[in-house]
């Protein structure tokens, strides 16, 4: 919805309104509840459609209508309803799965009857969005024409009847699929009237939807459960390992080990936390819809929030066990990484620091050897320049000058050796002064 939409017209004033001021109203009339006329039957079915398996089967729908001459779903809506002859189509589009219910006239007799597999022929019609999560087959027929729910049509041993809040309608299932794969679900009209009856069934088909999709959280905490005890068990004999450890080599060992349990655990985490959290939020919905029809209980029979109460509650229970049973694992973990990390920190920084000691100390081994040779280079060098000096006056002498050969020699022993002495320091402190500057100078003209 662009930002152009206002409010007001004619010479009033006109009020931008916000861009999704439409989208927000138009919420509250999603997916509204149709009047059903008693007697009526209901074929409902739930597809997973995630992603592209969402727009192929918008498109299948599209298709399916364009060739019928009929409407098809506009951009974006996420509803939609067809009319094709005396059977009515509503399309629904969820964020992990779509529904079609099929509502079909019924005649008024034996419930279930004919049986809802001859009845499922148009689905075939449309391509198949995605694997079938739900199959439901709701049958609403007068209370005065049909009697309370028998063993033929259900399983007694998981039957729930109930009464709605006002006592104007029965509905009953054993939430057990029959031989062609339905869940068959009873609704006896007391007089409900075509609205209320619309409502009442589109609540108790939802119910049945909601209560599939978060039973789908129960085989992800099972596929997680051995993962998750076995680092259950792992984790207190690596701890004691970590406290009997005093080697470097163990200590890594146990950290690398460690680390990869974490892993492990987040990977099963990450993957598990959309459905965990999915599956709360549809065991809300579940709630919701119980609370909304107000049970009423049928003598004989629990209903249907009892029945649940015994059957999906622990599957939750499970979930949520599961997944605090992750989050704990994870702090342990980390808990333990940390302090296996510092160990090995700690120890990495002694044998640090007895290596610097060690090379400080061959440093200055290096330093006392340089010195003694420096010294030897003065006396040797001095030596040969003395040489040299007593060469020079031995020639002076031979050739006439009165010059004293031994006296000049030792006169200028101590001014070669200072010399010498004096030349190699500066040398010395040249090389180490140009030394410190070098990286100085590249870091100054670095860019």
């Amino acid at each position: 919805m662009s930002a152009e939409v206002s409010i007001g017209s004619g010479d009033g004033a006109r009020l931008a309104a916000h861009p999704l001021r439409a989208a927000v109203l138009g919420e509250v009339h999603a997916r509204p509840f149709t009047a059903i006329q008693t007697p009526r039957r209901l074929l409902h079915f739930a597809f997973a459609t995630v992603g592209e398996a969402a727009k192929a089967d918008r498109a299948a729908l599209t298709d399916f209508c364009a060739r019928r001459g009929l409407d098809g779903p506009k951009t974006g809506a996420k509803h939609h309803r067809i009319a094709l002859g005396g059977t009515t189509l509503r399309w629904e589009q969820h964020a992990e799965f779509t529904t079609y219910t099929w509502e079909m006239p019924s005649e008024a007799g034996a419930p279930f009857h004919p049986a809802a597999v001859s009845l499922a022929t148009p689905m075939g019609s449309v391509p198949q969005p995605g694997p079938v999560l739900v199959a439901v087959d709701l049958h609403l027929l007068a209370d005065k024409e049909t009697a309370l729910p028998s063993e033929r049509l259900f399983d007694r041993a998981s039957l729930a009847v109930a009464e709605n809040a006002e006592g104007d309608a029965l509905f009953a299932t054993d939430f057990q699929p029959d031989p062609a794969g339905f869940i068959r679900i009873l609704v006896l009209d007391r007089g409900l009237g075509p609205e209320r009856a619309g409502a009442l069934v589109q609540r108790v088909v939802e119910l049945e939807t909601y209560r599939t999709l978060a039973l789908l959280g129960l085989p992800e905490a099972q596929r997680l459960l051995p993962s998750i005890v076995r680092i259950e068990e792992r984790l207190p004999e690596l701890a004691e390992e970590m406290r009997r450890s005093g080697r470097l080599a163990d200590n890594q060992r146990l950290l690398n080990e460690l680390t990869a349990l974490a892993a492990e655990l987040e990977a099963g985490a990450a993957a598990s936390q959309f459905r965990f959290g999915a599956s709360r939020a549809y065991n809300e919905l579940v709630q919701l819809r119980l609370s909304t029809i107000g049970e009423r209980r049928v003598e004989g029979f629990p209903t249907l929030s009892s029945f649940l109460a015994r059957r999906m509650s622990p599957a939750m229970r499970t979930c949520a066990a599961t997944e605090l049973r992750q989050s704990d694992m994870s702090m342990k973990l980390s808990r333990a990484a940390n302090l296996l990390r510092t160990r090995v920190d700690v120890e990495v920084e002694r044998q640090n620091r007895d290596l610097l000691k060690s090379m400080n100390e061959r440093t200055r081994l290096q330093l006392r050897l340089q010195t003694t040779v420096e010294g030897l280079s003065v006396a040797a060098v001095s030596y040969y320049v003395v040489g040299l000096f007593a060469y020079l006056v031995k020639g002076l002498h031979d050739e006439g000058l009165p010059v004293n050969v031994s006296l000049a020699t030792a006169v200028f022993v101590p001014f070669a050796v200072l010399g010498i002495w004096w030349l190699v320091r500066r040398i010395r402190r040249r090389h180490i002064s140009g030394a410190e500057k070098a990286p100085a100078t590249e870091t100054d003209g670095a860019p």
